[in-house]
């Protein structure tokens, strides 16, 4: 939209976007009665596609009995209710839920939640967050100074509280020829064991980390014993093991919550995205017992708060969400989609001379582009491929999630792919298919 037509003042202002009037399925139409694959769920939020008649009825019917208390006066049936189902399907331990309206909320809750909890244990004197570079946790001032994301760092520096950033599990790059998988991870352990050293492990609140990273480097995974070597490190020294699945959990990965497939439980979860599929803000901190135990024998406040937090609407939302995964198995159907969305990229892209790496789990995919796949080597950022990607994607009826800076935060050029768990073969085939030709149409336009 041209700022001079319209009043919002939109992420990019000198942005043409369509403007969407109408959505169903795995479908976003524009006025134009264009549709698009939403391929990448917005940005890994719409998990059940758009429009389920469960999810509206029972936000319709939550508006009918009441739609907001604020949580200083009042608690609703459906926020305990969402409350319990959550935690019953929690990692082991968890027994609380704190609500909030997104993912940059949940994480700056459990920051806070982090630093007081040793304030309440007569700790105060720990101060440092330990993250990873080529993060990202969020745009509100605590997650962002926690994540690694330089590109949205950068003008804010000034203002963000100083983080320790050690490195990001990045196998493609970054593990040695001589190395294995299993060497990677304990090489990285090693480095933050030594970070934390550096910083005196009784000054040290917490590591933060998503489980999978999402948008800054597309969809990394972890290697084998890597987190597990984290939280055994967190434990010998008291630190708090944060982990961000914002945008890789809550099925997103195959498994209801990431963390489940490293056999690794944190004492902070943030979830949010999948949590209420789109339909309603929502997120949530999930909070190990140890944690909620000494709030509730110290000062027994939580010194935090937003106007919305527990929304009776987004409750019923979030709890229809995620009753309609279990009745119709879409864990399971996101495992055997993911399945079959790696092998589509596979066959496609697999010896694209400009894709490095696919990588991924469950419907929860990245594609790294590089200028030559022998040396591994990135377009130059001033062609902004990421961009021209996008573009072209839209162009053909196709919505992805690209980046640049995948490498440093300057460097490389990534796609995201997060589409609902309801899709189907057919459609993983446009998908698939609608990519290569927006990445070759994209790669083509650079020579122009």
């Amino acid at each position: 939209m041209n700022p001079q037509t319209t009043h919002v003042f939109h992420r990019h202002l000198h942005a043409e976007l369509p403007v969407a009037v109408a959505a169903h399925g795995v479908y976003i139409t524009d006025r134009q009665g264009r549709q698009y694959i939403d391929a990448s769920g917005g940005a890994a939020v719409s998990c059940l596609g758009h429009g389920h008649p469960d999810v509206i009825a029972a936000m319709h019917a939550q508006i009918d009995r009441i739609a907001y208390a604020h949580t200083s006066f009042f608690t609703t049936e459906v926020a305990e209710a969402l409350a319990d189902d959550l935690i019953a399907h929690a990692p082991a331990g968890m027994s609380h839920v704190y609500f909030v309206s997104g993912g940059s909320e949940a994480v700056e809750a459990a920051l806070k939640m982090a630093r007081q909890y040793f304030v309440e244990i007569g700790q105060p004197q720990r101060r440092h967050f330990i993250a990873r570079r080529q993060s990202y946790h969020g745009n509100t001032l605590g997650a962002l100074a926690v994540g690694g994301n330089q590109w949205r760092r950068a003008q804010f520096a000034p203002l963000l509280m100083d983080v320790t950033h050690v490195s990001p599990c990045y196998e493609y790059r970054d593990r040695q020829a001589d190395e294995t998988a299993e060497q990677y991870g304990q090489r990285l352990v090693k480095e933050l064991a030594q970070t934390i050293d550096r910083l005196g492990g009784e000054n040290v609140i917490a590591f933060v980390a998503e489980t999978v990273v999402g948008a800054t480097a597309g969809a990394l995974t972890p290697v084998p014993g890597y987190l597990k070597g984290v939280r055994q490190l967190c434990d010998r020294h008291g630190i708090l093991l944060i982990l961000d699945e914002v945008m890789c959990g809550m099925g997103r990965t195959g498994t209801l919550h990431a963390c489940e497939q490293e056999g690794v439980v944190p004492d902070l979860m943030t979830i949010a995205k999948g949590l209420g599929g789109g339909y309603q803000p929502i997120g949530a901190v999930l909070v190990q017992r140890h944690v909620v135990e000494a709030f509730a024998q110290g000062s027994g406040l939580f010194q935090h708060g937003h106007t919305y937090i527990g929304h009776a609407v987004a409750c019923a939302a979030a709890l229809a969400v995620q009753q309609v995964i279990r009745r119709d198995g879409l864990l399971e159907a996101c495992r055997r989609q993911g399945e079959g969305l790696a092998q589509r990229l596979q066959a496609r892209l697999g010896e694209h001379p400009h894709v490095g790496d696919l990588r991924g789990r469950g419907l929860f995919r990245g594609v790294e582009l590089v200028r030559d796949r022998h040396h591994k080597t990135a377009f130059d950022p001033a062609l902004k491929l990421h961009a021209r990607i996008k573009r072209e994607a839209m162009a053909r009826g196709l919505m992805v999630y690209p980046m640049g800076g995948t490498i440093d935060g300057q460097q490389g050029d990534h796609v995201l792919l997060a589409p609902p768990f309801i899709v189907s073969d057919g459609e993983l085939d446009a998908i698939v298919d609608r990519l290569a030709l927006a990445i070759d149409a994209a790669i083509a336009s650079t020579h122009a």
